[in-house]
């Protein structure tokens, strides 16, 4: 679990019922929509050539909608004559699906709309009616687990240590839409203070099994170590504390967070790779083992002095001392 910037895909699978879509080679951000569409309820059949008295080739050339448009209740869909018109009008709000060939026409009620947004910022590599694939060049922590729908919003800071718990009151409506770093772990009645509030996503260390029975498809939940509690890395908290007010996105499917900033923000605060974290504290530090290094030079690297003598300097004697 490193933080990486590199190139990265990021596959978005679609529900049946695709309107609307990218096309391969279109440039896209995250939270740009990408794909929309509806899910419907059954088909209802309407009499058309027969009841306008016309053969189906006929009927398909008076017909005013085209097949696939949404229609709603009362909508002409085809007339034939003026003085003594008649006509074929949708029953339903719905969608046009189909036109026999024997000139009748199906209808099916929606359901719900739906519509899924990129969670990279880049280019479109691959858009069919299964999956849009997004590639770009964004900071990756790749996580253990991930819960709910895909989040994208602004990175806020929640704790104010790797080893701290998001406190509920920390949560309110200002930090609608964004995306909370909550330290070690997250309770369930943190998850459910967030979906009240309207955070778009929590991200922690670790969270309680038990706290994953609240999730309401939002807040995204992502657990970068696994359940229960774990303290974040130092290499990994302060880079996240770095990046506050940087726009992210959590992909559920990899539990992936994708954070979109320029590299040096999250170089200059990264921890050392020659430090190692050890202690109770957020800031006890412990040299790293360096076993093959010249015991000559090592003796070198030590102090002349030690906290129990303190010798002092020339500048700090007494005159009579000198």
């Amino acid at each position: 679990m490193t933080w990486r910037r590199e190139r990265w895909s990021a596959d978005h699978p679609l529900p049946i019922g695709v309107t609307k879509r990218a096309q391969v080679g279109e440039l896209v951000r995250a939270g740009d929509m990408i794909a929309a569409g509806a899910r419907l309820a059954g088909a209802l059949r309407v009499p058309g050539a027969r009841r306008l008295g016309l053969s189906s080739a006929d009927f398909e050339r008076e017909l005013r909608v085209r097949v696939g448009s949404d229609v709603v209740a009362k909508t002409v869909l085809a007339r034939v004559g003026r003085r003594f018109a008649r006509s074929v009008t949708a029953p339903i709000d719905g969608r046009l699906l189909h036109l026999t060939a024997d000139g009748d026409l199906y209808i099916a009620p929606i359901v719900d709309r739906w519509t899924v947004r990129a969670t990279l910022d880049g280019v479109v590599a691959r858009s069919d009616d299964a999956v849009v694939e997004v590639e770009g060049e964004a900071w990756c922590l790749q996580g253990a687990a991930a819960f709910g729908p895909d989040a994208i919003g602004e990175i806020t800071l929640g704790v104010d240590g790797p080893d701290s718990d998001l406190a509920p009151s920390r949560i309110d409506v200002r930090l609608a839409g964004r995306i909370i770093v909550g330290g070690a772990r997250v309770s369930a009645e943190v998850i459910t203070r967030a979906h009240a509030c309207g955070v778009a996503g929590l991200v922690a260390g670790a969270v309680p099994p038990a706290g994953l029975r609240v999730v309401y498809g939002r807040p995204t939940v992502l657990c970068l170590m696994g359940f229960g509690s774990a303290v974040l890395p130092r290499a990994i908290f302060e880079p996240l504390a770095a990046l506050g007010g940087a726009r992210a996105a959590i992909h559920t499917a990899s539990a992936r967070l994708f954070v979109f900033s320029t590299a040096d923000v999250a170089r200059a605060e990264a921890a050392s790779p020659d430090i190692a974290v050890s202690g109770e504290g957020p800031a006890a530090y412990a040299p790293v083992d360096r076993g093959g290094a010249d015991p000559d030079e090592a003796e070198s690297e030590q102090p002349a002095q030690s906290e129990e003598e303190l010798t002092p300097s020339a500048n700090d004697r007494s005159s009579s001392e000198r």
